[in-house]
């Protein structure tokens, strides 16, 4: 999601309230170690992104500029790409099964494609916003900015249940880019260096991720982090951002 000149200073503030907040509950926090460093194309706009039988798939945003794409994760270098008509901001992916899932910004309309060829192979529509999206195997799960994550069948698309996030009595919203990761999903917070680990059974945050530091920028709100890549063979997690020229691969360490 992106509306950074409309974002009130009010709203900051309620941010970095919650983060402090936090910070000091129970909640159990994780830190990162850079493993690898991987070139990406600072001109995408990244919405979602996944890692798929050795390539990795991006959905970029941006009217007029958004995409669909695959690349060589150690050389950046696109493979195939799909540009979204104009008229639409490109929003979260997921890869289910040979199709993939692209959600849109505020047009209440996805897109599944083909997976080996991104040929367009219908289209659906959903009450909210498109933020991100995932998948457990056998339910998709996907976010609108809000508190709620919402749970959808993968061959009707329609809702089938909800969970709301909370950290502990707090409402987590600015839900945006999801991955599931061995039972967990891992949830980029919009406008903050945060990634949640969220209970998809109860909504509950089971930890944060301090991704402090990692952004080559500063007080760059249109940079901000975004995109969470899971390599569930070899156990590899990845991170990116909006225009980042950089992709990682890092490993969580628990904070002291």
């Amino acid at each position: 999601m992106f509306q950074p000149f409309l974002f009130p200073l009010f709203f900051a503030l309620t941010i970095l309230s919650f983060i402090s907040s936090s910070e000091s509950s129970s909640t159990p926090v994780f830190t990162y170690k850079i493993i690898n460093t991987y070139p990406h194309d600072h001109q995408a706009f990244t919405q979602g992104l996944v890692f798929n039988e050795g390539l990795m798939y991006e959905g970029t945003g941006l009217k007029g500029k958004s995409t669909l794409r695959n690349t060589k994760l150690e050389t950046g270098e696109v493979l195939k790409i799909r540009k979204l008509s104009d008229e639409f901001f490109g929003e979260g992916i997921t890869v289910y099964g040979d199709r993939i899932i692209q959600l849109t910004w505020q047009s209440h309309i996805g897109f599944i494609y083909d997976k080996e060829n991104f040929r367009l192979l219908k289209t659906f529509q959903y009450p909210t916003e498109g933020w991100g999206i995932t998948h457990d195997g056998k339910q998709l799960i996907m976010s609108d900015g809000s508190a709620n994550l919402y749970f959808l069948n993968p061959e009707t698309l329609k809702e089938i249940g909800r969970i709301e996030v909370r950290d502990r009595n707090n409402l987590v919203t600015r839900i945006n880019e999801l991955e599931y990761i061995n039972g967990e999903i891992f949830a980029n917070i919009w406008m903050t260096n945060r990634i949640a680990r969220i209970d998809p059974r109860t909504g509950r945050v089971t930890g944060w991720i301090n991704l402090d530091g990692l952004s080559p920028f500063r007080d760059e709100r249109t940079k901000v982090l975004n995109g969470i890549a899971y390599d569930a063979k070899n156990d590899r997690l990845f991170v990116t951002g909006k225009l980042w020229p950089n992709l990682f691969e890092i490993k969580l360490v628990p904070k002291e």
